[in-house]
């Protein structure tokens, strides 16, 4: 599975992904104004604070702040600002938001590399096509037993793209994914605290960290994900390979991709109109008998 994901991620280019720029595009506005607008929460404000003393080389912009750190603390800071107020976009097949994961370090990855906009771009489609057709592969089970699924697969997307964009074959793209297997993590238990967001930013440090290290020859095993004690039978059941494969290269995940109106979960949208709508056929039926 990680060798077909990489071979796929190695061979594709930008004409192959051209048609889904737009989306991507949006996707990625979606991830800035998401994070510009956790940017001074006190969540991250401490994120920063207790990563400071430990930055390297200030390369990339951390969102909504003047001071940049290194590439891996803005990947995390940055990740964790766009999913914070869940208001980032979703996949709806897995829930899984694809933005914050993998958009995070390739932003950072590209200004500290000063990579082009277009590179960026195919990274990114490619990361999110990754991610999700793993998710994919272990829905719904892997989050019904309590697994993060956007911090758990959403470290696949980053370190996919991010292999992607510092340019790794397909043996370097298969090792950084199965790199990514060894550090992906994140429990629904924690997703009413901030503990939720530390996951997420992992995702995208990790997910970079992962690529970082496949680049300087580290190695995994070759079915890592799939194998008999991997990632998917770890955290879930066998996966399902048809589901993951099924019009690679011809469907992309990232077209599949949803906005929300409100800042909450996508499950409780419906909720949400329901209330919205009772409370204006009472508040109408309160303007008629006052009027009485």
């Amino acid at each position: 599975m990680s060798k077909t994901l990489a071979d796929f991620v190695a061979a594709s280019s930008w004409t192959d992904v051209e048609a889904q720029s737009l989306e991507a595009r949006r996707s990625i506005l979606n991830f800035f104004a998401t994070a510009l607008g956790s940017a001074r929460d006190p969540v991250v404000i401490a994120a920063m604070r207790t990563l400071s003393p430990f930055t390297g080389a200030a390369t990339s912009t951390v969102i909504g702040h003047s001071q940049p750190m290194d590439a891996l603390c803005a990947s995390f800071l940055n990740a964790i600002s766009a999913n914070l107020l869940d208001f980032d976009d979703t996949h709806p097949e897995t829930i899984i938001h694809p933005a914050a994961p993998v958009a995070a370090p390739i932003l950072a990855l590209s200004e500290m590399r000063k990579l082009s906009g277009r590179d960026v771009l195919t990274a990114f489609i490619l990361g999110v096509d990754v991610e999700c057709r793993i998710g994919n592969a272990v829905s719904p089970h892997h989050y019904a037993r309590g697994w993060h699924i956007t911090s758990t697969c959403g470290i696949f997307g980053a370190a996919a793209a991010c292999a992607k964009l510092l340019g790794l074959p397909a043996a370097g793209i298969a090792n950084a994914i199965g790199l990514a297997a060894s550090q992906s993590a994140g429990n629904v238990e924690n997703l009413p605290s901030a503990a939720k967001n530390v996951s997420v930013g992992n995702a995208a440090r990790n997910g970079l960290f992962a690529a970082l290290l496949a680049q300087q020859g580290y190695e995994a095993a070759p079915r890592a994900i799939e194998g008999p004690l991997g990632w998917a039978r770890t955290m879930g059941d066998e996966p399902d390979i048809a589901r993951l494969l099924d019009g690679l290269g011809k469907t992309w995940e990232i077209a599949k991709n949803t906005y929300k109106p409100y800042p909450a979960g996508i499950v409780f949208h419906a909720v949400i109109d329901a209330c919205l709508s009772l409370r204006q056929r009472i508040g109408g039926r309160g303007s008629t008998r006052s009027s009485w």
